[in-house]
């Protein structure tokens, strides 16, 4: 039997908690998540891995925010404490499987065919994350409505703009877009 595992990137605090910083959809994207949370914690561990991805920045950066041990990288989603099947996996660029070369073969040794994913930045690390599994040969899905960044003020696009159009992209090599109220584990 195949295993799915659920992705939570990036929500950290600097994005989705605190006010001055946050997307504007942070309220949506932690309801949804913790729902969606919830949901995935019903599925015996047996058929589930719950993966937190959490970004990670140089100190020596002037313009780093996401420092390790900051109030602004600290996790708004964060794995339960002892659950076997959940854990925090840190990346230093937007593709996760690109900062961690061994994952992909550790999620298929555990019989990970399928990858799930939600979070933040929508145009940056999920989409990223996503081609990187679709790169190493997993299904994917992309939860709707469970992702979002901030508007880009340059272009005129709102957060919802920008979200469509990821969609848009990672469903024309294969991944799966679905809403996220409507996906079952």
């Amino acid at each position: 039997m195949t295993k799915i595992a659920l992705f939570v990137i990036d929500t950290q605090a600097e994005l989705v908690s605190i006010p001055n910083t946050a997307i504007p959809h942070a309220a949506r994207i932690c309801e949804v998540g913790g729902v969606i949370l919830d949901r995935a914690r019903r599925v015996p561990s047996t058929e589930l891995e719950i993966v937190v991805v959490q970004h990670c920045e140089d100190a020596s950066d002037p313009n780093a925010t996401l420092i390790p041990g900051s109030k602004e990288w600290q996790l708004t989603l964060p794995p339960r404490d002892g659950a076997k099947n959940e854990r925090v996996v840190r990346k230093t660029t937007g593709d996760t499987f690109e900062s961690n070369p061994s994952l992909a073969d550790e999620l298929k040794n555990q019989r990970v065919a399928t990858i799930v994913a939600f979070g933040v930045q929508s145009e940056q690390c999920v989409r990223a994350t996503c081609r990187g599994a679709v790169n190493a040969g997993f299904a994917v899905v992309l939860l709707q409505g469970a992702h979002s960044t901030y508007d880009n003020t340059d272009t005129g696009e709102s957060a919802e703009d920008i979200e469509r159009a990821v969609e848009q992209e990672l469903q024309s090599i294969g991944v799966q877009i679905v809403p996220w109220d409507q996906y079952t584990f």
